[in-house]
């Protein structure tokens, strides 16, 4: 049985670690700064020159953030099972995403010399429409970046004696500073090191939970429909809100779209794919295990049984002994803030590149969204989980571009960007089910009538 804490014996440990890896973030990206940081290649695709070990540890860091280690163990333990198969259905269909167009996305790169993923496509569809790209990207993005935000601050808050607001500000500082200086090659080789932090500090998590119950397997008939789907959760409904977004979530969020462009070769592509298949796979099984035992626990009277579900993590490792403790919630820290690095940073290249065409525009941007996404996470407007797939959701409306760019000799896409996104927004006010479903239709109707109307095949 887990015994929580009455006060704060982790606090001047915790606040002094979180000391130690804000200076040691630093001085890895003020070191990165010294390979180059002053042309956009350099500074926002790492000169184009990662070898495929630190390319997938980057991606991995990239895709798995707050939302693994707090959204989707609250969500496991809230749902059940199904939380399971949500996420696999994101692995699956970013490996799949990953392996087809990943090699034809890292050419064209090279091709349109391309910084930016609004670049890219503007390449072909033009300015406006990469104009139009950066300003869905810039508002469907703030979601996801502030869940960051907020997952970490949740654990901070829990395990410190700092309160939620500072831990906001505290994690946009660290965001902003280790974005402006080592740009992509600072927040590449921090990803590394994150990665392996966040798979040891997850693997810990699971056996010392497991230790506690060792009975698990066999108890996991007490939560009772949460182990089957559909169940009272997991409604077909629920399933194919959730899964739509995130499935083609490796084409349509421009700070993962972006990481196709930074491999030196094709091989070190190919490696960054099947390294980060491994690592997605082993960390979804230990998140959603990880749960799975504390819901199980908490049914037994060994856990409380909570209903702000991105609150039990943050009650987990107050009641873990003190080093754990500190290892698993510098893991979420490292998780969350190299996420919204990447996210701002990826940003930042679409304004200097496609808006302003000005590298101290770009750089200045990064200040704006990283106060943006601060304050719009202090009000916590949702849990972590829907605030990801609101994000990828509305991020739906650039997926027409990416297959017609790859696909097609089509070359006007400002139609179909603009009123897919629009679907996207009305619908999710109207909390349609099937946005998701919607904003492709919408975007693949609209982008085929405004083509072959000007080809003279319609009207």
């Amino acid at each position: 049985m887990l015994t929580l804490p009455s006060g704060g014996g982790m606090l001047n440990s915790f606040e002094t670690l979180l000391l130690f890896y804000a200076v040691a973030g630093t001085a890895i990206a003020l070191y990165a700064r010294k390979f180059g940081v002053k042309s956009d290649d350099e500074y926002y695709i790492a000169g184009r020159n990662v070898g495929g070990v630190i390319s997938a540890l980057t991606y991995a860091a990239t895709t798995y953030s707050a939302f693994m280690m707090v959204g989707l163990v609250g969500l496991a333990y809230a749902s059940g099972v199904g939380a399971y198969g949500f996420e696999m259905f994101y692995l699956a269909g970013t490996l799949m995403l990953l392996s087809y167009y990943g090699p034809k996305i890292w050419k064209l790169s090279r091709e349109y010399d391309a910084v930016s993923p609004a670049e890219l496509i503007g390449k072909r569809f033009g300015k406006s429409t990469a104009v139009a790209m950066v300003i869905i990207s810039l508002v469907a993005l703030i979601p996801y970046t502030s869940s960051q935000l907020i997952g970490v601050s949740l654990v901070i808050e829990r395990m410190s004696g700092i309160s939620f607001m500072t831990a906001i500000s505290i994690s946009a500082v660290l965001i902003a500073l280790w974005a402006f200086i080592g740009g992509l090659r600072g927040v590449a080789w921090t990803d590394a090191v994150q990665g392996v932090i966040m798979i040891l500090s997850a693997v810990i998590a699971v056996v010392y939970v497991f230790s506690l119950n060792p009975g698990f397997f066999g108890q996991v008939s007490e939560i009772g429909d949460l182990m089957a789907v559909p169940n009272r959760i997991w409604t077909p409904q629920l399933f194919i809100k959730l899964t739509v977004p995130w499935f083609f979530f490796a084409l349509t969020n421009p700070q993962v779209f972006q990481r196709l462009f930074i491999p030196k070769d094709e091989k070190a592509l190919k490696r960054m794919v099947v390294y980060f298949g491994i690592f997605g796979l082993l960390y979804t099984v230990l998140v959603t295990m990880l749960g799975l035992m504390l819901r199980v626990m908490a049914e037994n009277g060994d856990f409380p049984l909570l209903k702000d579900r991105d609150l039990v993590t943050p009650t987990l490792l107050s009641a873990m002994p003190e080093w754990m403790g500190l290892l698993v919630g510098i893991s979420i820290l490292a998780a969350a803030i190299t996420t919204a690095n990447s996210i701002i940073l990826s940003l930042s290249s679409m304004v200097s590149r496609d808006v302003f065409k000005n590298q101290m525009a770009g750089r200045a941007s990064i200040l704006v969204l990283t106060v943006t996404v601060a304050l719009f996470a202090s009000t916590r407007p949702s849990y972590i989980v829907e605030l990801a797939v609101m994000s990828s959701t509305l991020l739906l409306s650039i997926f027409p571009l990416i297959l017609a760019l790859i696909h097609t000799k089509f070359s006007r896409g400002l139609e179909a960007v603009l009123v897919s996104f629009l679907t996207g927004l009305v619908l999710r006010y109207l909390k349609f089910q099937f946005t998701g479903v919607a904003v492709l239709a919408v975007g693949f109707a609209v982008l085929l009538a405004a083509n072959l109307t000007k080809r003279g095949k319609i009207g």
